[in-house]
């Protein structure tokens, strides 16, 4: 979790392309630690959460949703703080298996620790409302010593157990030894288990060296509960090591071996090195770990995966820049769609000027299918090199999501394209190659679009204000320039559609129906 003392406000934009970037934010204020959810039901209905900025509420988490596949946003609505004062981060969201979606994140006071909780709220209503929170961990009751809730990951079983996993805050009343935790709800997220030490006796996480060894979470397709969690001990391995715990019966006891031993991770302080694990959803033994290794004087996406949860591969280079080419890659991020391909989106420096991590940057992504022993050719997903800012250097402010939905590739991350930090959503299918980025914004546009919905004609009120207007599907094609102040949709399917436009240097969407 981490104190913001900028700003966050949240627009939404068309990206045509992935050669231009259409941005309507133009605003000095900062956003940050995206995540996303897609509707298991319908996957046009996408629901996103981040760390934002209220006035005379400091940091709060604010969600908002899409009904039409990430075209259009509502208003963002803001989660209130348990205390005045308080911090929010960290969010997390995921859908059960009866359609309800939860919302975790951290609710803390920031100055000076006394008081810290995992809250959890759930959504009846796919992300329009959200109820009552629940508290998951309370740092300061639960564990006074350790501040048992940084960072938390949220997964949900075949049989909708909740679990939340966190680490050791970054505070000096924090005490050695260093461990990963874990809460268990097992009744829809009204109640919780006292928060319980995931790492056991010669797979310990950390004493002086790993002070916040935060795990990462996933559920194996037999229901099994895994977690990986980072860990330094001399006395277990002269190496850093990355460990795994196996639970089958919701934490009570956990089973334990080692993915990863080596001194190649990479050292720079300022990349976002945190590694992922995953389970495909259609092979029970099937686990795979992203990491960001350093093999050839630059760091670099690696793989290493497990058909038996005992032997793990040697890890396998997934960006295919030039190798050993000094171009640091990390912020990875990944997901198994339903038919076990995987996809993989990362920050790339490929074609940066410079080496190192302050130098520009792209979104890159491949997908592997489930019947290939390879990844695809990588392929750029956002549209512009972005420059470096100093704000990508804060602890997680650049936070990426992915989810994989059939062919369709979601991805959620900050850069700074417009001179402060923004969220930007990409939707790639990775069959045709169609792009379609966006900014999550909303932007009321200056003009009228009447009748709407129409049959035949929409007619564009103050029409010479604007300029360059676009004529856009529900799919991000561009179906045509619009140079007078009507639009014939008479040949048009019925459908949702936009306008964008250039107003007083903005960008803007406004949108209209065919019926």
């Amino acid at each position: 979790m981490k104190t913001l003392t900028t700003l966050l406000i949240l627009f939404l934009t068309l990206q045509i392309n992935a050669q231009s970037n259409i941005n309507v934010s133009n605003a000095n204020f900062f956003e940050g630690e995206p995540f996303l959810a897609i509707d298991p039901a319908n996957d046009q209905h996408l629901v996103a959460a981040w760390m934002g900025f209220k006035v005379g509420e400091a940091i709060v988490i604010k969600t908002n949703y899409s009904d039409d596949g990430g075209i259009t946003w509502t208003t963002p609505t803001t989660i209130a703080h348990e205390i005045a004062g308080n911090t929010s981060a960290d969010v997390v969201l995921k859908y059960d298996g009866n359609g309800n979606l939860f919302m975790s994140y951290v609710d803390y006071e920031s100055t000076n620790f006394t008081f810290g909780k995992v809250i959890l709220r759930k959504s009846i209503d796919n992300g329009v409302s959200w109820g009552n929170s629940v508290e998951a961990m309370d740092a300061i009751v639960d564990c006074p010593n350790k501040l048992c809730v940084d960072r938390p990951f949220m997964v949900i079983d075949q049989s909708n157990n909740i679990f939340i996993t966190s680490g050791n805050a970054n505070q000096p009343s924090v005490i050695s030894p260093y461990n990963p935790y874990f809460v268990v709800s097992t009744d829809g997220g009204v109640n919780f288990t006292t928060p319980a030490v995931m790492d056991g006796p010669n797979f310990l996480a950390g004493d002086n060296v790993v002070k916040q060894p935060i795990p990462s979470p996933t559920i194996a397709a037999d229901g099994s509960f895994y977690a990986a969690y980072p860990s330094y001990v001399f006395t277990q391995n002269f190496n850093a090591q990355l460990l795994l715990a196996k639970s089958t019966d919701l934490g009570v006891n956990f089973t334990y071996s080692s993915i990863y031993a080596g001194s190649d991770a990479e050292s720079n302080p300022l990349a976002k090195r945190g590694f992922l694990l995953l389970a495909d959803p259609t092979l029970t033994n099937h686990l795979v770990l992203f990491a960001i290794l350093n093999y050839s004087g630059d760091a670099d996406i690696y793989l290493t995966e497990t058909i038996d949860v005992i032997n793990w591969s040697a890890p396998s280079r997934v960006n295919q820049d030039l190798f050993g080419n000094g171009r640091m890659q990390d912020l990875v991020w990944a997901d198994f769609n339903s038919n076990g391909d995987l996809g993989v989106c990362w920050r790339d420096r490929r074609n940066g000027a410079t080496s190192g991590y302050q130098t520009e940057t792209e979104i890159y992504a491949t997908v592997k299918y489930k019947d290939s022993s390879n990844f695809e050719n990588d392929f750029v997903i956002s549209s512009q090199l972005v420059n470096h800012d100093a704000v990508l250097e804060g602890s997680g402010n650049d936070f990426m999501n992915v989810q994989f939905v059939g062919d369709t590739l979601y991805s959620v991350w900050g850069d700074v394209r417009t001179g402060t930090l923004n969220i930007f959503i990409n939707k790639t299918n990775v069959i045709d190659g169609t792009v379609s980025t966006f900014s999550i914004a909303k932007e009321e546009g200056i003009i009228g679009l009447y009748p709407n919905p129409s049959q035949e004609e929409i007619h564009i009120q103050n029409f010479d204000e604007i300029s360059d207007a676009l004529l856009i599907n529900s799919s991000g094609k561009v179906l045509r320039k619009v140079t007078i102040d009507k639009i014939d949709i008479r040949l048009l399917p019925k459908g949702t559609y936009l306008l964008t436009y250039n107003y007083k240097g903005k960008r803007i969407s406004s949108k209209f129906v065919k019926n």
